[in-house]
């Protein structure tokens, strides 16, 4: 079970910190991502973070912004998000799945937590 949490409403300009709280998976066994669908578009990968914690990958439009990071002790996955845009404003998904290859399609996930919604709006 993957739950996500910390969304909210924010002003443009502003941070947040979401969180994925993981159960019922061995956390270092898997390679953990999240991904973005906002209203009447289609699901969007945001970033992810292999098994070790030692690979990131970062979509193009959150690159420089967003931080992808876990904890093992925790078996939670992280998302930092600065200088949010308005563009930004979606349901934010954690997911998981067990080969690192391919992370950036958003099609190949196993395991989907519930979804947060982010919303940057002055």
């Amino acid at each position: 079970q993957l739950q996500a949490s910390g969304g909210g409403l924010v002003q443009p300009g502003g941070s947040l910190r979401l969180s994925c709280a993981t159960s019922g998976l061995t956390f270092t066994r898997y390679n953990w991502g999240w991904l973005r669908q906002a209203p009447g578009k289609e699901r969007e990968f945001v970033a992810a973070i292999s098994w070790s914690g030692g690979t990131t990958y970062y979509g193009d439009s959150v690159k420089g912004r967003f931080t992808i990071s876990k904890d093992n002790a925790k078996s939670t996955v992280d998302l930092r998000m600065n200088s949010l845009k308005p563009e930004d404003t979606a349901v934010y998904y954690c997911a998981a799945r067990s080969v690192l290859v391919g992370m950036r399609n958003v099609d190949e996930y196993e395991y989907w937590g519930q979804g947060t919604q982010v919303t940057v709006s002055s």
